[in-house]
């Protein structure tokens, strides 16, 4: 067993400390994710409005109905393959944030399973006959202390789920069509 309680703090102490980076890390991925998809929306709309400056300046300058209907219909094509490259870029930064958030998530548990099996191993040496309540005690402590960060992680898994649809919404809203290639 833990030869003084120091050991166990800071076991206890380590496991905390991997949900906090665990947590960290994948926040820190979702929020840069929010940020590049603002960034591509800014873009967009940005080059929207300097298309649409263009279009109105050709229509007002045309000299023929059939001329400014030939500048309107010039600009549907490029809106199609904007909204198609929009969407590829869309669904690009969603995969990045989702496989990040995959191999944190994933790197941090692995981490964490080690720490637990080195802690169970460290309670169940050197254990003394009529300790056994105490070794089950303290394993059942482990396992609530893994538990909880499972649960921790699972709640940043869903929240960044909850983002990434967010986006999709947004995106969707934005322009419409744009994401549906998911």
């Amino acid at each position: 067993m833990f030869t003084n309680p120091e050991q166990f703090a800071s076991a206890t102490k380590t496991l905390f400390e991997l949900q906090m980076m665990t947590f960290n890390a994948l926040t820190s991925k979702a929020v840069q994710g929010v940020q590049q998809v603002v960034a591509l929306n800014m873009a967009t709309a940005k080059d929207k409005v300097e298309e649409s400056m263009a279009v109105g300046k050709e229509i007002s300058q045309a000299k023929d109905p059939k001329a400014a209907l030939a500048a309107v219909a010039s600009v549907a094509k490029p809106d199609m393959a904007a909204a198609v490259e929009y969407g590829s870029q869309i669904k690009v930064i969603m995969d990045d944030i989702h496989n990040e958030f995959t191999q944190a998530a994933d790197a941090h548990i692995t981490e964490a399973k080690s720490t637990l099996t080195a802690l169970i191993y460290d309670v169940t040496q050197n254990v003394k006959p009529g300790s056994e309540n105490a070794v089950e005690i303290i394993k059942k402590a482990i396992d609530n202390a893994f538990q909880g960060y499972e649960q921790v992680t699972q709640a940043t898994r869903q929240a960044v789920q909850t983002v990434e649809a967010q986006i999709a919404q947004a995106t969707a809203q934005v322009m419409p069509g744009a994401g549906k290639d998911k």
